[in-house]
């Protein structure tokens, strides 16, 4: 993963608006002003939006809203894009691989924090805030001694939404009120390091302790609450993990419907719905065919062959022998007109005469009959072609049709092209059942019921929250602060303590504590991140952090060891052992830096993620930045560092400088 550009308008420590494009590598960022941008703060603002407005406290006035936006490359290849208008809503967009345009993810702030934790490859706040995002305030100096827990690097609290870390780095913390006389910048009242008070301050110290006490009270109060919403904000993430158990098998079925509405029909394609009946019964058909035609064309050969041996049928007004028959009939008719006797015995001649020319006649009828009967049969076979023809083409046109509208050869190719509609169906069918049945399970069942009641729970506490503040400091910030104001007080009672060592200064065997080891929770993050235990972290990370430490501090010290636990200890050059937190306080630092340079170059062989540093260096030696920068470049073959810093030598050692 890597930023790919930063978009800003009316942000503090940036210009008044801009776009910042961000390539890989080791990059110095230059800020327009004398005050550092606070990158990791805008970071973790876009990236792990709380939704309730705390990161209007960016914007550089209020007179106007500010807006950011971030652009980066996830763990899956592929871009996005958070907007976010500083103290209101925002959206998260995907480019799509297919047509290089921008496509909403979500607008909502819960859902895009899923997403970006889920699909792109976040890791939980926490772990990006203390693992890639090196400030200056999480240097083990500038912590409070003895303290059990790493400190917020804001000193504000703004209250979290589900699955959001309290801590919001680059946001001013909210002071409480102090007692007349007493402000923190009051010369004797450093708040920052202890200090020697005149006597005649103690009193208004002792009161500003009492407030302090009060507003730790009150800060535990709404700790515990939110500790509640986060309880329940796990649950609610582990149930709606549950819920969305589903959302494969959903993304299966939409676009398994997809396909199947996809794919042709009959109906569609304006062919009949028996199609495929008709596509394997064509052959058949097409040699029912043939069969007819060649029996008609059998009985048009014999009909041709008895036309042919029937003879010419002579007009009957040229047959010879019918007029000698009616000349005969005519002759013995007329001689029977005679008187004599005999003469009219041979008028009875004419009877078989005219009888012979009847029969000639009738004969002459049959065979003008026997013709018309032949050609009409000639008539009557052109018909039953004709009908034949006509009921394959009804038959058959269907499949001819299909054979261009699918584009294939023979018949027997379209029931294929039709039956994976059929498949298809029946895939859609089984997909749905199974989504059903997934559905009524029991545990999913009981996740949808407990669900709303989580979320009903979380608004409840959050409503108590708010009732209590908009904002409060962070415990850890207050107990700081009040750690330190009673070390200011004990060394005003006792002078002697300040003789021994100067405000602000380790004494070893003295009464203040030890710096905190940072090493424990900077390795269960590692290991959380890694999926292993720390011991596995301790054995991958110990060379090289012994590497960089022996660097940074000239080589004072020749090894580092740790327990099970990821407790430091540390050996000095002439052999002698002693905790990391009994270092004086430049060297714990150099040391923080060291561990927390190789977590980065361990982890970036597995998980790339961009380190954000926004000028931890600063207070550090001048004749170390060098020998830092070139560190920082070396991280940045392996993975993008962002380092937010003005100092000129830095940015000659960067692949290019951002002006910000």
């Amino acid at each position: 993963m890597h930023f790919v550009e930063v978009a800003v308008q009316n942000v503090r420590g940036f210009s008044p608006a801009g776009r910042f494009a961000l390539k890989t590598g080791y990059l110095v960022l230059k800020p327009p002003t004398a005050e550092l941008s606070p990158l990791a703060g805008l970071s973790l603002a876009l990236l792990y939006a709380d939704g309730r407005g705390g990161d209007a406290a960016l914007a550089a006035t209020t007179q106007k809203a500010g807006k950011a936006a971030l652009t980066l490359v996830g763990q899956d290849s592929v871009t996005y894009r958070v907007l976010r208008e500083l103290g209101g809503g925002g959206s998260l967009h995907r480019l799509n691989p297919a047509t290089k345009q921008p496509e909403l993810v979500s607008q909502d702030t819960a859902e895009a924090n899923q997403f970006l934790r889920g699909q792109v490859g976040l890791p939980p706040r926490t772990t990006f805030e203390q693992l890639f995002c090196l400030q200056a305030a999480q240097l083990p100096s500038r912590r409070p001694r003895g303290a059990g827990r790493p400190a917020s690097t804001s000193g504000l609290r703004a209250h979290s939404s589900p699955g959001m870390h309290p801590s919001s780095p680059g946001m001013p913390a909210m002071r409480s009120p102090t007692s007349p006389g007493m402000h923190p910048s009051s010369p004797g009242m450093s708040i920052s390091s202890p200090g020697v008070l005149p006597a005649s301050d103690i009193p208004a110290a002792e009161a500003k302790v009492r407030e302090l006490e009060k507003e730790l009270v009150f800060c535990r109060e709404v700790d515990n609450l939110q500790f509640e919403v986060d309880g329940l904000n796990s649950q609610v993430f582990d149930l709606e993990s549950k819920l969305r158990g589903t959302d494969g098998l959903k993304e299966k079925l939409r676009q398994a419907e997809e396909a199947w509405n996809a794919e042709p029909t009959p109906e569609s394609m304006g062919l009949p719905q028996d199609i495929v009946a008709r596509a394997e019964r064509y052959p058949r058909t097409l040699a029912r065919r043939e069969e007819a035609m060649a029996r008609l064309q059998s009985e048009r050969e014999v009909a041709d062959e008895e036309a042919q041996r029937l003879p010419d049928v002579e007009p009957l007004v040229r047959n010879r022998n019918f007029w000698i028959a009616v000349g005969v009939g005519v002759a013995c008719f007329v001689a029977g007109l005679f008187p004599k006797d005999w003469v009219r015995y041979v008028a009875l001649l004419d009877i078989p005469a005219f009888g012979f020319a009847a029969v000639l006649a009738i004969r002459y009828v049959d065979e003008l009959q026997d013709k018309d009967r032949l050609s009409r049969r000639g008539e009557m076979f052109t018909v039953r072609e004709k009908k034949i023809l006509e009921e394959f083409e009804a038959e058959a046109g269907p499949v001819r049709k299909a054979l261009e509208v699918f584009d294939v050869d023979t018949p027997k190719d379209i029931p294929p092209r039709l039956q994976r509609r059929e498949q298809l169906g029946a895939e859609v069918a089984q997909l749905r059942a199974q989504l059903v049945s997934m559905e009524k399970h029991p545990e999913f069942m009981e996740a949808a019921h407990q669900l709303p009641v989580l979320r009903q729970q979380i608004e409840l506490l959050n409503a108590k929250i708010s009732e209590k503040g908009g904002f409060v400091r962070d415990v850890r910030e207050v107990e700081r602060e009040l750690a330190r104001l009673k070390e200011s007080i004990a060394l005003a009672r006792n002078p002697q303590m300040a003789a021994m060592g100067m405000p602000g200064a380790d004494v070893a065997g003295g009464s203040m504590e030890p710096l905190e080891d940072p090493a424990p929770m900077v390795l269960s993050l590692a290991g959380d991140l890694l999926a292993t235990d720390v011991p596995a972290v301790i054995g991958m990370m110990r060379e090289r952090c012994v590497q960089y430490f022996s660097a940074l501090t000239e080589r004072r010290y020749a090894s580092v060891e740790w327990d099970r636990d990821g407790r430091t200890m540390v050996v000095t050059s002439s052999g002698r052992r002693m905790p990391v937190g009994e270092l004086p306080p430049r060297e714990v630092d150099l040391f923080f830096l060291s561990l927390r340079l190789t977590v980065v170059e361990k982890v970036s062989a597995r998980v790339k993620l961009p380190l954000l540093v926004e000028d931890a260096l600063v207070g550090l030696d001048e004749s170390r930045l060098p020998l830092l920068g070139r560190m920082l470049k070396h991280l940045g073959t392996l993975t993008q560092v962002l380092h937010v810093t003005p100092h000129p030598g830095l940015a000659q050692l960067s692949d290019g400088p951002v002006n910000l």
